[in-house]
């Protein structure tokens, strides 16, 4: 069995080889809530990473393979120096450190926004995604299930009743259509703060994309607009769906029959699956992983699922459920053993 002090042996002595120097070290850059890693060091005058993606946990084929598409379509994503697929070992592009997350301000948003808008259109209208995995029903349902196992059962302790499932199956079922009627394209499938980069050409910078899918057109819009990590007024957020109906417009993949009001609609309710599930998600990540680190997240995304439903009458139920249970209680705590 390979243990995190072998695994940081062979990393340091396979970047050590690839970039030919025996004296440079490796740094954290960063890790995700996967068992893939990053690595920074330095060489020649320049900084580098390296991508640590165990094989059998993380492959790293499929980050490469989407990532060459990306770049294809005029996206910036790390480019590929090196690699070691069997080890799972990659030596990539820098994109630097400037998160979108710290920089978005009021003043700052409508920019990279737009910017992070520009790359999505990119990828929405130049990206071929025939051939990956589909964002269909049975993958609709099972992240939206995550919820009341995590959520509900697993940390405010409580098995819903008979009638309390009748009440979630019905919800799910609506945000569930809104997902499947609208017109399916390349879903990134974690577009937000985090994962985009400000760099100096072609920004953004765009990472974490192995996971894409073919889906819900609005998809990715949300993740981006209705973000975990950062919360903007309702009208600011709406704005900026428009605007990006607009181009959409535009470029041809939706027409006028798309109303403002169906455009919202179709976004709301597509958010408010991605929440759902990471309300379920980020519980499963302390409960099972022991990474509590996105807790103090909780709340915002509490705020978003009950926000958005209380929005549509068909949901009025489910919006209380939730309340009835969760109301009161301090979200970021992780329940007694």
């Amino acid at each position: 069995m390979t243990t995190a002090s072998d695994r940081a042996a062979a990393r340091l002595a396979w970047t050590r080889a690839t970039l030919g120097d025996a004296t440079l070290e490796l740094a954290s850059a960063s890790s995700d809530a996967s068992f893939r890693s990053y690595w920074r060091t330095r060489h020649d005058g320049k900084d580098w990473v390296v991508m640590d993606s165990p094989p059998a946990q993380e492959d790293p084929r499929p980050w490469i393979a989407i990532g060459e598409r990306l770049a294809d379509a005029g996206i910036h994503v790390p480019k590929v120096y090196a690699s070691d697929l069997e080890q799972g070992f990659l030596l990539i592009e820098d994109l630097g450190t400037r998160l979108y997350l710290p920089a978005l301000n009021d003043d700052t948003a409508d920019s990279l926004y737009s910017d992070a808008m520009d790359a999505l259109l990119l990828m929405q209208t130049r990206m071929d995604h025939a051939d990956l995995p589909r964002f269909d029903r049975e993958r609709l349902v099972s992240g939206l299930e995550v919820m009341p196992e995590w959520f509900l059962q697993r940390h405010l302790g409580y098995t819903p009743t008979c009638g309390e499932w009748d009440v979630l199956e019905a919800a799910f079922g609506v945000i569930i259509r809104n997902a499947l009627e609208q017109p399916r394209r390349f879903v990134h499938r974690d577009y937000h703060s985090r994962n985009l980069l400000i760099v100096e050409h072609n920004n953004p910078g765009v990472i974490d994309f192995q996971g894409a899918l073919s889906g819900p057109i609005t998809y990715d819009l949300a993740s981006l607009l209705r973000d975990a990590y950062v919360v903007w007024p309702r009208e600011r957020v709406e704005g900026w769906v428009e605007s990006y109906r607009q181009r959409l417009l535009t470029a041809g993949v939706i027409d006028d029959s798309i109303d403002r009001e169906h455009f919202q609609r179709w976004f709301d309710l597509t958010g408010l699956h991605r929440h759902i599930r990471v309300l379920g998600q980020f519980y499963r990540l302390w409960y099972r992983d022991g990474k509590p680190g996105y807790l103090a997240d909780v709340p915002a995304v509490y705020h978003y699922v009950v926000s958005v439903a209380e929005r549509y009458p068909e949901l009025a139920d489910f919006v209380a459920l939730l309340k009835r249970h969760a109301e009161g209680r301090d979200l970021t705590k992780v329940a007694a053993s």
